[in-house]
Protein backbone atom coordinates (compact mmCIF):
# COMPACT_ATOMS: atom_id res chain seq x y z
CA UNK A 1 0.00 0.00 0.00
CA UNK A 2 2.58 2.56 1.50
CA UNK A 3 6.40 2.69 -0.08
CA UNK A 4 8.53 4.89 1.91
CA UNK A 5 12.11 5.63 0.56
CA UNK A 6 14.92 7.53 2.47
CA UNK A 7 12.75 10.19 3.42
CA UNK A 8 14.33 13.42 5.37
CA UNK A 9 13.49 16.00 7.16
CA UNK A 10 14.77 18.62 8.96
CA UNK A 11 13.69 22.00 11.24
CA UNK A 12 16.32 24.04 11.21
CA UNK A 13 19.68 22.14 12.11
CA UNK A 14 17.35 19.26 13.84
CA UNK A 15 16.85 16.19 11.82
CA UNK A 16 13.58 14.93 12.56
CA UNK A 17 13.31 12.29 9.98
CA UNK A 18 16.76 11.10 9.06
CA UNK A 19 16.71 8.61 6.42
CA UNK A 20 13.86 6.40 7.09
CA UNK A 21 12.33 3.88 4.67
CA UNK A 22 9.43 1.34 5.81
CA UNK A 23 6.86 -0.56 3.77
CA UNK A 24 3.12 -0.80 4.76
CA UNK A 25 1.14 -3.75 3.77
CA UNK A 26 -2.04 -3.20 1.96
CA UNK A 27 -4.66 -4.69 4.37
CA UNK A 28 -2.79 -4.79 7.53
CA UNK A 29 -2.61 -3.13 10.86
CA UNK A 30 0.91 -1.73 11.00
CA UNK A 31 2.06 -0.46 14.25
CA UNK A 32 4.43 2.28 14.52
CA UNK A 33 6.44 2.72 17.98
CA UNK A 34 9.22 4.90 19.76
CA UNK A 35 10.46 7.54 21.62
CA UNK A 36 9.36 10.92 21.77
CA UNK A 37 11.48 12.92 18.99
CA UNK A 38 12.18 9.58 17.44
CA UNK A 39 10.31 11.23 14.02
CA UNK A 40 6.88 9.03 13.87
CA UNK A 41 4.46 12.36 14.24
CA UNK A 42 6.82 14.26 11.16
CA UNK A 43 7.07 10.71 9.09
CA UNK A 44 3.25 10.50 9.58
CA UNK A 45 2.84 14.20 8.53
CA UNK A 46 5.16 13.63 5.37
CA UNK A 47 3.51 10.92 3.88
CA UNK A 48 -0.35 12.60 4.63
CA UNK A 49 1.18 15.76 2.68
CA UNK A 50 0.93 18.33 5.75
CA UNK A 51 4.66 18.78 4.74
CA UNK A 52 7.14 18.68 2.00
CA UNK A 53 10.34 16.28 2.49
CA UNK A 54 13.73 17.61 2.40
CA UNK A 55 14.40 14.51 -0.03
CA UNK A 56 13.25 10.99 -0.04
CA UNK A 57 10.12 9.19 -1.96
CA UNK A 58 6.69 7.99 -1.15
CA UNK A 59 4.04 5.65 -2.94
CA UNK A 60 0.85 4.67 -2.47
CA UNK A 61 0.00 1.42 -4.60
CA UNK A 62 2.89 2.07 -7.05
CA UNK A 63 2.02 6.31 -7.40
CA UNK A 64 4.27 8.62 -6.47
CA UNK A 65 2.56 10.67 -3.91
CA UNK A 66 5.46 12.55 -2.67
CA UNK A 67 4.94 16.06 -1.47
CA UNK A 68 1.22 15.81 -2.22
CA UNK A 69 -1.31 18.06 -0.44
CA UNK A 70 -3.81 16.58 1.94
CA UNK A 71 -6.89 17.35 -0.16
CA UNK A 72 -5.49 15.22 -3.32
CA UNK A 73 -4.17 12.35 -1.16
CA UNK A 74 -8.09 12.69 0.83
CA UNK A 75 -9.27 12.03 -3.26
CA UNK A 76 -6.57 9.14 -3.61
CA UNK A 77 -8.27 7.17 0.07
CA UNK A 78 -4.98 8.56 2.39
CA UNK A 79 -6.14 9.98 5.63
CA UNK A 80 -4.84 10.30 8.91
CA UNK A 81 -5.91 11.29 12.28
CA UNK A 82 -4.77 13.27 15.04
CA UNK A 83 -3.32 13.26 18.43
CA UNK A 84 -5.66 15.92 19.75
CA UNK A 85 -9.05 15.26 17.61
CA UNK A 86 -9.89 18.00 15.28
CA UNK A 87 -13.66 18.00 15.62
CA UNK A 88 -16.00 21.11 14.57
CA UNK A 89 -17.40 22.13 18.11
CA UNK A 90 -19.99 23.60 17.53
CA UNK A 91 -21.63 20.93 14.94
CA UNK A 92 -23.48 18.17 16.00
CA UNK A 93 -21.89 14.82 16.36
CA UNK A 94 -24.39 13.78 12.63
CA UNK A 95 -23.37 16.66 11.38
CA UNK A 96 -19.48 16.54 11.61
CA UNK A 97 -19.52 13.86 9.58
CA UNK A 98 -22.18 14.89 6.95
CA UNK A 99 -19.58 17.66 5.94
CA UNK A 100 -16.61 14.96 5.28
CA UNK A 101 -17.33 13.91 1.85
CA UNK A 102 -16.11 16.42 -0.60
CA UNK A 103 -17.96 17.93 -3.96
CA UNK A 104 -20.85 18.38 -2.28
CA UNK A 105 -23.85 19.51 -4.51
CA UNK A 106 -25.10 22.08 -1.23
CA UNK A 107 -21.71 23.46 -1.28
CA UNK A 108 -22.42 25.82 -4.39
CA UNK A 109 -25.11 28.78 -3.54
CA UNK A 110 -26.36 28.69 -6.38
CA UNK A 111 -27.47 25.05 -6.59
CA UNK A 112 -29.61 25.98 -3.14
CA UNK A 113 -31.34 27.87 -5.18
CA UNK A 114 -31.92 25.63 -8.44
CA UNK A 115 -31.21 22.17 -8.34
CA UNK A 116 -32.84 21.92 -4.02
CA UNK A 117 -34.28 18.51 -5.31
CA UNK A 118 -30.75 17.04 -5.95
CA UNK A 119 -28.82 18.53 -2.81
CA UNK A 120 -32.36 17.64 -0.24
CA UNK A 121 -31.14 13.86 -1.78
CA UNK A 122 -28.02 14.07 -1.30
CA UNK A 123 -27.73 15.53 2.22
CA UNK A 124 -30.67 12.66 3.01
CA UNK A 125 -27.99 10.14 1.76
CA UNK A 126 -25.49 11.79 3.53
CA UNK A 127 -27.48 12.02 7.03
CA UNK A 128 -28.12 7.53 6.03
CA UNK A 129 -24.27 7.41 5.72
CA UNK A 130 -23.48 9.15 9.19
CA UNK A 131 -26.13 7.26 11.01
CA UNK A 132 -24.78 3.69 9.67
CA UNK A 133 -21.10 5.19 11.04
CA UNK A 134 -22.78 6.18 14.28
CA UNK A 135 -24.15 2.72 14.55
CA UNK A 136 -20.89 0.51 13.19
CA UNK A 137 -19.00 2.95 16.03
CA UNK A 138 -21.40 2.73 18.70
CA UNK A 139 -22.05 6.19 19.07
CA UNK A 140 -25.40 6.68 17.54
CA UNK A 141 -26.88 7.72 20.82
CA UNK A 142 -24.44 10.67 20.45
CA UNK A 143 -25.87 12.30 17.37
CA UNK A 144 -27.30 15.06 18.20
CA UNK A 145 -24.79 15.94 20.74
CA UNK A 146 -22.24 18.62 19.94
CA UNK A 147 -18.93 17.69 19.22
CA UNK A 148 -17.61 19.85 21.50
CA UNK A 149 -18.90 17.98 24.50
CA UNK A 150 -17.82 15.01 23.51
CA UNK A 151 -14.84 12.95 25.74
CA UNK A 152 -11.22 12.83 24.83
CA UNK A 153 -12.35 8.56 23.19
CA UNK A 154 -15.65 9.75 21.76
CA UNK A 155 -13.89 12.73 19.53
CA UNK A 156 -11.49 9.95 18.55
CA UNK A 157 -14.57 7.77 17.61
CA UNK A 158 -15.59 10.65 15.81
CA UNK A 159 -12.72 10.90 14.00
CA UNK A 160 -12.34 7.26 13.26
CA UNK A 161 -16.55 7.96 11.96
CA UNK A 162 -14.90 10.56 9.38
CA UNK A 163 -12.94 8.27 7.67
CA UNK A 164 -15.38 5.90 7.03
CA UNK A 165 -17.69 8.46 5.14
CA UNK A 166 -15.28 8.23 2.28
CA UNK A 167 -14.36 4.43 2.23
CA UNK A 168 -10.55 5.34 3.01
CA UNK A 169 -8.24 3.20 1.92
CA UNK A 170 -4.97 4.17 4.04
CA UNK A 171 -5.89 5.59 7.78
CA UNK A 172 -2.86 6.72 9.63
CA UNK A 173 -4.16 7.25 13.42
CA UNK A 174 -1.76 8.98 15.49
CA UNK A 175 -1.88 8.21 18.99
CA UNK A 176 -5.93 7.55 18.84
CA UNK A 177 -5.11 6.18 22.41
CA UNK A 178 -3.87 9.39 24.38
CA UNK A 179 -6.24 10.53 27.11
CA UNK A 180 -8.79 7.45 25.98
CA UNK A 181 -9.88 5.16 28.99
CA UNK A 182 -9.58 1.77 28.57
CA UNK A 183 -13.33 1.18 28.06
CA UNK A 184 -13.66 3.31 24.75
CA UNK A 185 -10.50 2.11 23.60
CA UNK A 186 -11.52 -1.21 23.74
CA UNK A 187 -14.38 0.23 21.03
CA UNK A 188 -11.90 2.17 19.40
CA UNK A 189 -9.76 -1.06 18.71
CA UNK A 190 -13.17 -3.54 18.10
CA UNK A 191 -13.92 -0.77 15.27
CA UNK A 192 -10.13 -0.34 13.79
CA UNK A 193 -10.33 -4.67 13.41
CA UNK A 194 -13.51 -4.45 12.16
CA UNK A 195 -12.64 -2.25 9.51
CA UNK A 196 -9.72 -4.09 8.51
CA UNK A 197 -11.21 -7.65 8.29
CA UNK A 198 -14.68 -6.31 6.90
CA UNK A 199 -13.99 -3.21 4.73
CA UNK A 200 -10.19 -3.97 3.88
CA UNK A 201 -8.80 -0.88 5.51
CA UNK A 202 -5.03 -0.72 5.89
CA UNK A 203 -4.08 1.25 8.99
CA UNK A 204 -0.75 2.66 10.70
CA UNK A 205 -1.12 3.41 14.30
CA UNK A 206 1.39 5.47 16.18
CA UNK A 207 0.77 4.30 19.79
CA UNK A 208 2.85 3.89 23.22
CA UNK A 209 0.26 2.01 24.38
CA UNK A 210 1.80 -1.75 24.07
CA UNK A 211 -1.49 -3.49 24.65
CA UNK A 212 -2.90 -1.83 22.34
CA UNK A 213 -0.01 -2.70 20.17
CA UNK A 214 -0.13 -6.16 20.66
CA UNK A 215 -3.66 -6.65 20.72
CA UNK A 216 -3.90 -4.96 16.85
CA UNK A 217 -0.60 -4.59 15.07
CA UNK A 218 0.94 -6.86 12.87
CA UNK A 219 4.19 -6.16 12.08
CA UNK A 220 5.14 -3.34 14.42
CA UNK A 221 7.94 -0.77 13.23
CA UNK A 222 10.25 0.68 15.65
CA UNK A 223 11.49 4.19 14.76
CA UNK A 224 14.45 6.14 16.84
CA UNK A 225 16.07 9.07 15.93
CA UNK A 226 14.76 9.60 13.04
CA UNK A 227 14.79 6.32 11.17
CA UNK A 228 13.85 2.62 11.29
CA UNK A 229 15.47 0.44 14.18
CA UNK A 230 13.49 -2.86 14.22
CA UNK A 231 10.81 -4.44 12.67
CA UNK A 232 8.94 -7.90 13.58
CA UNK A 233 5.66 -8.83 15.51
CA UNK A 234 4.94 -7.62 19.03
CA UNK A 235 7.01 -10.81 20.28
CA UNK A 236 10.36 -10.25 18.14
CA UNK A 237 10.28 -6.62 19.23
CA UNK A 238 9.64 -7.37 22.51
CA UNK A 239 12.84 -9.75 22.50
CA UNK A 240 14.75 -7.51 20.58
CA UNK A 241 17.98 -6.17 22.81
CA UNK A 242 18.86 -3.21 20.51
CA UNK A 243 15.21 -2.15 20.59
CA UNK A 244 15.18 -2.60 24.33
CA UNK A 245 18.07 -0.87 24.87
CA UNK A 246 17.57 2.47 22.26
CA UNK A 247 13.38 2.80 23.01
CA UNK A 248 13.43 2.19 26.85
CA UNK A 249 16.80 1.70 28.49
CA UNK A 250 18.58 -1.17 29.48
CA UNK A 251 16.39 -0.63 33.15
CA UNK A 252 13.15 -1.04 31.38
CA UNK A 253 14.11 -4.20 29.97
CA UNK A 254 11.97 -6.98 32.17
CA UNK A 255 8.86 -4.36 32.29
CA UNK A 256 8.57 -4.81 28.17
CA UNK A 257 9.58 -8.18 28.33
CA UNK A 258 6.98 -9.12 31.13
CA UNK A 259 4.39 -6.65 28.14
CA UNK A 260 4.31 -3.89 31.36
CA UNK A 261 6.28 -0.78 29.61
Amino acid sequence: MIVVDGIHKSFGGFKAVNGASLTIKKGSITGLIGPNGAGKTTLFNVIAGVLKPDSGRVTMLGEDITGLPPHQLFHKGLLRTFQIAHEFASMTVRENLMMVPGDQAGEMLLNTWFTRRKVAAQERALSAKADEVMQFLTIDHLADERAGNLSGGQKKLLELGRTMMVDAKMVFLDEVGAGVNRTLLNTIGDAIIRLNKERGYTFCVIEHDMDFIARLCDPVIVMAEGRGLAEGTIDEIKANEQVIEAYLGTGLKNKIKEGAA
